[in-house]
């Protein structure tokens, strides 16, 4: 199973509630409208929250709040079967006109520059 990890920074301008909303109820429809194009086996969008536990749990990774790293938004998972499948979700016309759709639109509400994507598998340890 390839997975496509990417976290998420939204576009300034918009509050975190106005980003996952848009996330979610624009954009989430809009992938899956155009999953079968691309080969997307799975698509998960992970929604950050402020939890009163979620400071000091960085800054003890990093020393101090001040030196930990920014949080994002949210991360999106798209999973597809292998990497021909993978691929295969760009060599057709459909699958083409597909994926510019889902970067035009992710262009509304997402930084790019902040916001790091790849590639990789899982390897799962439990569960």
């Amino acid at each position: 199973m390839i997975k496509l990890t990417f976290c998420l920074t939204r576009k300034d301008g918009m509050t975190r509630e106005e980003f996952q909303d848009y996330w979610l109820n624009s954009h989430g429809p809009l992938v899956r409208k155009h999953a079968k194009a691309l080969h997307i086996k799975r698509y998960v969008q992970f929604h950050s929250r402020d939890l009163p536990d979620t400071d000091p749990l960085r800054a003890s990774r990093a020393g101090s709040l001040e030196k930990a790293p920014a949080t994002y938004d949210g991360v999106a998972e798209l999973w597809w079967e292998n990497l021909d499948e993978l691929r295969a979700g760009t060599q057709t016309d459909e699958g083409r006109e597909a994926g510019r759709a889902l970067l035009e639109d992710e262009a509304k509400f997402i930084a790019f520059k902040t916001s790091p994507l790849w590639f990789g598998e899982e390897e799962v340890i439990v569960g």
